[in-house]
C-alpha cells in the first residue's frame, strides 16, 4: 500500500509539486523503514499558511466543533506568522492512516526535513505503549463530535450550548491521565444493604470456655471497627477520592442528556490528547533524532546542507528557563545510544570512580539502537527523565535551575546541582504541570455539595484560577462547590455557592 494515499490540499498547487512531494515521501518512508521504523500509512496534505494555522488552532482537526477558544488561537498563530515571530512547518495527527499537513511555501529541503520528522512521529504514535489506548479513527470521531454539537446549537440555541461548553472546556484537565492504562476497579461484591444487616463480628468458632482466648476483646473490637470503616466508605460518595473529576460529574451531576453528552465529548477529547502531553519530550526527541539521521545520512544534497543546518539549529535552540522538548529529547536519545553502544551502564560502570577509565570506557557492545527502540516503546517523559538523565549529561548540556530575580526582573541561575536540576524537571512534568485535584465528597456536609481536595506539593493554587474553576464546576454541579487546599502554610477551604466566593481557614500542616 502506498504511504502517501494521495497528496491533496484545499487550495491546489501545481501537479508537479504534488508529484514531487509524493515521490520524496515514498523515498523517505523507505529510508525510515530501513532504520527499523514502523510508521502508519501517512497522508500528506499541502495547504497554505493560513489554512495550516486554522487546522493547528483546532488541534489538527478541521472538522472539530467550533468554539471561540479555537478562534483566539488562530488569531494568535496568524499574528505570529505575519510578524515573523513563529512559523508552523508541519502538523501531524495520531490517526490510522496518519495525517500530516505541509505548508506549500516551505522550501524543498524543509519539506524533506518535515516529512522525515513526520515519519518519526508516526512511528512513535503506532508503537509507543502510551498511545495504544487512543482512538486511531479520531478524525472521524471529531467530525461526529462536531455534528452533535451543531445539532444541540440548532435545538437549544448557540448561547446556551456555548455557555455550558465553556464550563466543560475550562475543567478539561481534571482527568486521571493514567486511568486508561490501569484495570477498572472491581466493585464490591457485597452490597451496602448486606453490610448494614450484618454488623456483627464473625468470631472464630470455639468451645465456650475457649472463646475469650480465641476471640479476645481487642480482636473483636478491631473487627468491629473495620466493619464500621467499610460501611462509612460505602456510604460516602465516592468511596475513595476520585482523580477523574469529569467522570464523577458525568456519573452524578444533575445534567440534561445533551449536557451529559457535551461533557462526555470534552472528556473523550481530553483523554485522546493526554498521551501527547505525557510524551512530549520523548515524541519530539524521537522525531528529531530520526529526521536528523535520515537527512544527514540519506537525503541531503550538497546544495541543501546549509539550509538544513540553519533550520535544524533553529529548532534545537534553547534559552534560559525555557524547556525545549526537541533539544532535550534528541540529546538524551543520542546519549543513551552512545552509552549502550559503549557499555556505560550497569554495576561495573556505576562502581568505577577512575575518571580516566570512565572517559575511555568502551566495551563495544553495540546495543544503543536496540535500547532506544525499547525506550520508545515503554517509557513516558517522567520515567524517561527519571531513569536516563545522568549527572554527566546535565553537565555536558549545561542544564541549570533558574529563578526570577524581582530586583533585576531577569531569570538567573539558581542551582547547578544535578539532583536539583532533575527534581525541578520531574516536578514540571508531573501531571502535565497541572495541580492534582480529586473529588473527596459528593455529599459534603450532607447537603449534596461537591468537595474537592488539592494535593499540595509545595506550590499554592493560583487564586484567580481556583476561583474560576469553582465557578465553572458550579455551572455543572448546580450546587455549592468547595476545594480544600494549602495557602501560605495554612489549610484553606475555598467555596462558591453560585453568588459569592468565600474562604475558610481549616488548619495547616
Amino acid at each position: 500500500m502506498s504511504s502517501t494515499r494521495g497528496i491533496k490540499g484545499p487550495s491546489r498547487s501545481s501537479q508537479h509539486l504534488h508529484d514531487e512531494i509524493a515521490r520524496i515521501a515514498e523515498q523517505i518512508r523507505g529510508y525510515a523503514k530501513s532504520y527499523g521504523l514502523d510508521p502508519f500509512d501517512t497522508s500528506f496534505e499541502l495547504i497554505d499558511h493560513d489554512e495550516l494555522n486554522e487546522v493547528a488552532a483546532y488541534g489538527g482537526f478541521p472538522t472539530r466543533y467550533p468554539h471561540w477558544r479555537f478562534g483566539m488561537h488562530y488569531e494568535e498563530l496568524e499574528k505570529g506568522y505575519s510578524f515573523g515571530l513563529q512559523k508552523i512547518y508541519e502538523l501531524v495527527i495520531n490517526n490510522d492512516p496518519c495525517t500530516a499537513y505541509l505548508m506549500k511555501s516551505n522550501s524543498l529541503v524543509d519539506q524533506k526535513l518535515v516529512i522525515a520528522h513526520v515519519y518519526g512521529h508516526s512511528d512513535f504514535f503506532k508503537n509507543s505503549f502510551w498511545f495504544a489506548k487512543t482512538n486511531r479513527k479520531m478524525l472521524d470521531q471529531m467530525a461526529n463530535h462536531g455534528t452533535r454539537l451543531r445539532r444541540y446549537v440548532e435545538k437549544f440555541g448557540e448561547s446556551v450550548v456555548e455557555d455550558f461548553l465553556d464550563a466543560c472546556m475550562s475543567v478539561e484537565n481534571l482527568i486521571d491521565y493514567h486511568s486508561m492504562y490501569t484495570p477498572k476497579k472491581r466493585k464490591s461484591a457485597e452490597p451496602i444493604e448486606d453490610l448494614e444487616r450484618d454488623k456483627e463480628v464473625k468470631k472464630i468458632r470455639s468451645k465456650e470456655y475457649m472463646d475469650r482466648f480465641m476471640n479476645p476483646p481487642e480482636f473483636v473490637q478491631k473487627q468491629r471497627k473495620a466493619i464500621e470503616d467499610q460501611l462509612a466508605r460505602k456510604r460516602k460518595l465516592p468511596e475513595e477520592p476520585e482523580k477523574d473529576v469529569l467522570l464523577f460529574l458525568l456519573d452524578y451531576a444533575p445534567l440534561d442528556n445533551w449536557q451529559r453528552d457535551v461533557l462526555a465529548i470534552v472528556r473523550d477529547e481530553a483523554y485522546y490528547f493526554a498521551p501527547q502531553a505525557l510524551t512530549k519530550i520523548m515524541n519530539e526527541g524521537w522525531a528529531s533524532y530520526w529526521h536528523s539521521r535520515i537527512m544527514t545520512e540519506k537525503v541531503l544534497t550538497d546544495a541543501e546542507v546549509v539550509d538544513y543546518a540553519e533550520h535544524h539549529a533553529g529548532t534545537m535552540g534553547t534559552q534560559p528557563g525555557v524547556l525545549n522538548p526537541y533539544k532535550l529529547g534528541i540529546e538524551l536519545y543520542r546519549d543513551i545510544e552512545d552509552r549502550w553502544n559503549k557499555g556505560r551502564f550497569g554495576p561495573d560502570w556505576d562502581r568505577c570512580d577512575d575518571m580516566q577509565r570512565r572517559r575511555n570506557w568502551d566495551m563495544k557492545l553495540g546495543l544503543g539502537r536496540k535500547k532506544i527502540f525499547e525506550i520508545r516503546r515503554v517509557h513516558n517523559d517522567i520515567t524517561f527523565i527519571d531513569e536516563f538523565l545522568t549527572k554527566e549529561f546535565c553537565e555536558e548540556q549545561k542544564m541549570f535551575t533558574y529563578r526570577h530575580n524581582p530586583q533585576t526582573n531577569r531569570l538567573e541561575i539558581a542551582d547547578r546541582e544535578f539532583e536539583k536540576v532533575k527534581e525541578q524537571l520531574l516536578f514540571r512534568l508531573t501531571n502535565m504541570s497541572y495541580p492534582v485535584i480529586r473529588v473527596d465528597d459528593g455529599n459534603f456536609r450532607n447537603r449534596g455539595e461537591l468537595k474537592l481536595t488539592h494535593e499540595h506539593a509545595g506550590l499554592d493554587l493560583e487564586a484567580r484560577e481556583a476561583r474560576d474553576t469553582l465557578k465553572n464546576l458550579f455551572r455543572i454541579w448546580r450546587r455549592p462547590v468547595h476545594i480544600e487546599t494549602q495557602s501560605e502554610g495554612e489549610g484553606k477551604l475555598l467555596s462558591f455557592d453560585g453568588e459569592r466566593q468565600s474562604e475558610e481557614t481549616i488548619g495547616g500542616e
